[in-house]
């Protein structure tokens, strides 16, 4: 098949119709059917067939159609990073990844830091997950990414800004007065209570896996969520103790939750991640240097 049997191919299957794909295409009806029908003669099988007036795709289509997806999949990520690239010839612009618990806290204050020092630079932010941070940056897609216990990658380069603890965000009245006053709370405590924590396959979920592993503590979640602010919400709400780090904690209403340490201590290192392909950028330098800064005004409050 052609590149383009292949782009008509796809517009048929995701629209269901010759003249949707048509339109979706900005071609003709009869372009679409040529274009079809040719793709058919060389590939010496039917990809659709008419039943009741409506195109329905034949099992040898159903077999290809994953894999033109996988096509245009590369195909978007070519687009994009041919996009990045020329992005890096601009000196006025920032682009930056960060995992949700930093853009509630965290990066606006940073933020605050680095436009008094530069004023003009656009900033654009992406609040994304700590994998889909890595992927890509690899792909050169951003300047600057922030998140949890990044595994080092040959592509990029790494910078520890500072090390966050888990906290346990309880809703108020659910913790006896005297553990509220005592400011902590144990593991094994954690887990005679309703709880609602991340993912296992989480950089901050797999921290606390391996923590409850070696304290010998099993936690029985009620709620399992994908992301910081969920848990806090949860929490806020009054559904359920939050495991959560302290940079998502310190957006907390204390009117509605108590904010108590976790024993054993549970360390979430804060990295700094830039494509290693790329030239020092003194923007993602300064805004690194400004997210430590804010990290360190953060968790001391």
């Amino acid at each position: 098949m052609r590149l383009r049997h292949i782009e008509v191919f796809n517009a048929v299957m995701l629209t269901g119709s010759v003249s949707a794909a048509a339109r979706l295409l900005n071609v003709t009806q009869p372009a679409v059917s040529r274009i079809l029908a040719h793709a058919e003669l060389q590939l010496g099988f039917a990809l659709f067939q008419r039943v009741k007036g409506r195109l329905v795709p034949t099992q040898e289509a159903q077999a290809l159609y994953p894999h033109v997806q996988q096509l245009f999949a590369q195909l978007d990520e070519v687009q994009r990073l041919a996009a990045s690239l020329k992005h890096q010839e601009r000196e006025d612009e920032l682009r930056i990844f960060t995992v949700f618990a930093l853009s509630a806290e965290v990066l606006p204050r940073a933020l605050g830091l680095f436009r008094a020092r530069y004023p003009g630079v656009a900033v654009t932010i992406d609040a994304l997950h700590s994998p889909q941070i890595v992927a890509a940056l690899v792909r050169q897609e951003a300047d600057l990414g922030f998140v949890f216990t990044a595994a080092a990658h040959p592509s990029l380069q790494q910078e520890h800004l500072a090390d966050a603890h888990m906290l346990c965000v309880a809703p108020r009245g659910l913790l006896p007065a005297e553990r509220v006053a005592s400011g902590r709370l144990g593991l094994a405590d954690l887990a005679r209570l309703p709880l609602v924590r991340l993912a296992a396959n989480d950089p901050i979920g797999t921290l606390v896996g391996h923590a409850c592993r070696e304290a010998d503590v099993s936690l029985q979640a009620l709620y399992t969520v994908q992301t910081y602010h969920a848990a806090l919400a949860l929490a806020q709400h009054g559904h359920a103790v939050a495991l959560v780090d302290a940079c998502t904690a310190a957006s907390a209403d204390r009117g509605k939750v108590d904010v108590l340490s976790v024993q054993p201590p549970i360390a979430v290192p804060v990295q700094a991640l830039r494509p290693a392909q790329r030239p020092a950028s003194l923007l993602a330098e300064a805004m690194a240097r400004c997210m430590r800064t804010a990290l360190a005004q953060t968790l001391a409050t």
